[in-house]
């Protein structure tokens, strides 16, 4: 089967988007649907994986949504880029290491074409950007889970939004690095960056 791609415009609910997500899988499971790319932004909201801890957040008053991603407490929100997917590892060998190793890759191999350098870190999982300070701040979180070795969520990238909402949390439970934004690291035209994405994904999951 061929990977469905799908680029939403307007702002998409959390919910809403996670339970299509979880429709899909379920048809892909009786080989009814086709695996997919979704590319969208969601409106303002904070989210926690299955790791967080109610340490890490520092505003009480923000509503938190729990979700069966992996990792800690996320805020997205406009100017980030979401890319979503349902890819069956059945038809991948089963590897759930070499899938966050392609998306890792998908992420770097990017922003490479727009002149930014990021790494992976495994023990603090995302891709991170070096200030010439030496200050480490995330560019892009990951968060999968996998059900009956199909593989959704995904990962977000940062490239507009406001950075002040992070404030009210201890993103990724992280404290000793920060969060940044590509219009920071260097202000280009990062317009057709989902196109980057989505291709180098594809070449990524097929090696």
């Amino acid at each position: 089967m061929t990977i469905k791609i799908k680029k939403s415009v307007k702002p998409i609910k959390y919910e809403f988007a996670i339970n299509k997500l979880e429709d899909i899988l379920e048809q892909i499971k009786k080989n009814k649907s086709n695996e997919l790319i979704w590319i969208l932004e969601h409106e303002d909201v904070y989210t926690a994986g299955t790791s967080f801890n109610n340490n890490d957040i520092l505003d009480k008053s923000i509503n938190i949504i729990k979700t069966n991603r992996g990792g800690k407490i996320t805020h997205h929100g406009p100017g980030q880029l979401i890319f979503y997917f349902v890819i069956d590892l059945n038809k991948r060998g089963k590897n759930i290491k070499k899938l966050i190793t392609a998306i890792e890759k998908t992420i770097i191999d990017t922003l490479k074409d727009y002149n930014i350098d990021s790494f992976a870190d495994r023990k603090n999982i995302g891709i991170w950007h070096e200030q010439k300070s030496g200050k480490i701040n995330k560019i892009a979180a990951i968060g999968i889970k996998v059900k009956k070795w199909i593989a959704y969520h995904g990962f977000a990238l940062n490239i507009s939004n406001n950075l002040d909402v992070y404030k009210k949390i201890i993103p990724c439970g992280i404290t000793d690095r920060g969060v940044t934004n590509l219009n920071k690291i260097k202000k280009q035209n990062y317009k057709n960056i989902e196109n980057n994405l989505i291709k180098n994904f594809l070449l990524n999951i097929k090696s």
